[in-house]
C-alpha cells in the first residue's frame, strides 16, 4: 500500500503550525504564575517588614487627655498619680521652630512615664524626641509579661549651641522579638520631654 506523500506532507504542516502556539500558550500561563508568585512574595515581605508612622499632627495642643490612639497605638501614662488622686493625662506641646507637636506627661507636679502600647507586637521603635536643657532621657521597651527586653537612654538631651538656634531632635531606638509597650522618662520636676515622632515596625500576623 502506498501512501500518500500530499497527506503526510499536510499533516505534518498542520502539526508543525500549531506547535508554537500551544508552546506559546504554556509559556504564557507559565510566565503568568512567575509574576503572580513573585508579587506575592514582594507584597508578603513589604508587609511584615512595612514601617509605620506616628506623627500627632491631628492632636490638639496644650489640651490633656487620658489617652491618645493613633493607628492602633495607645498612649497613656505608664500609671496614675501618686501624689494626688487627679487621673493621669497626657497633653501636646509645640515644637516652635516646626510648629510640630510632641506628647508627653501632662502632670505638672509629678513626672510619670509616657507608655505607648501596642495590640499586636512589635520588634522594633524608633521615638524622635525634643527636652528642656539639662533634661536626661530614657526609652525602655518590655514583653507582655512586663520584663524590660531593650533600653537606651541619653544622659542629657541635646540642647542649643547658640540661643536663637531651634531646640534640637534627637532619637532613641529600641529592638524585640515582641515588644508590647514602651515607656519614656527622664524629666525631672520643672523639665520636660516630648515624643515628636515614633515609627514601629509591627509583629506580622501568624498565617493561618
Amino acid at each position: 500500500m502506498h501512501t500518500n506523500p500530499r497527506v503526510e506532507g499536510s499533516r505534518h504542516i498542520r502539526f508543525g503550525r500549531s506547535s508554537p502556539r500551544v508552546i506559546s500558550f504554556v509559556s504564557i500561563r507559565v510566565h503568568s504564575w512567575l509574576l503572580a508568585l513573585c508579587v506575592l512574595i514582594v507584597y508578603a515581605l513589604s508587609v511584615a517588614g512595612a514601617e509605620i508612622i506616628i506623627d500627632f499632627e491631628q492632636a490638639e495642643i496644650g489640651k490633656p487627655v487620658t489617652n491618645w490612639v493613633e493607628k492602633n497605638v495607645t498612649f497613656t501614662l505608664a500609671h496614675q498619680p501618686k501624689q494626688s488622686r487627679a487621673a493621669g493625662r497626657v497633653m501636646f506641646f509645640p515644637h516652635l521652630a516646626t510648629n510640630r507637636k510632641g506628647i508627653l506627661c501632662a502632670m505638672a507636679n509629678e513626672q510619670i512615664p509616657v507608655q505607648a502600647s501596642f495590640p499586636k507586637g512589635a520588634s522594633s521603635v524608633k521615638l524622635k524626641l525634643w527636652g528642656s536643657t539639662g533634661c536626661a532621657a530614657l526609652l525602655e521597651a518590655f514583653d507582655a509579661s512586663g520584663r524590660v527586653v531593650d533600653k537606651a537612654s541619653v544622659g542629657t538631651v541635646p540642647g542649643r549651641v547658640r540661643p536663637e538656634d531651634p531646640i534640637p531632635f534627637f532619637e532613641l531606638s529600641v529592638k524585640g522579638s515582641h515588644i508590647a509597650y514602651v515607656q519614656f522618662s527622664g524629666p525631672r520636676a520643672g523639665e520636660y520631654l516630648a515624643a515628636d515622632e515614633m515609627r514601629y515596625v509591627p509583629i506580622p500576623a501568624t498565617p493561618q
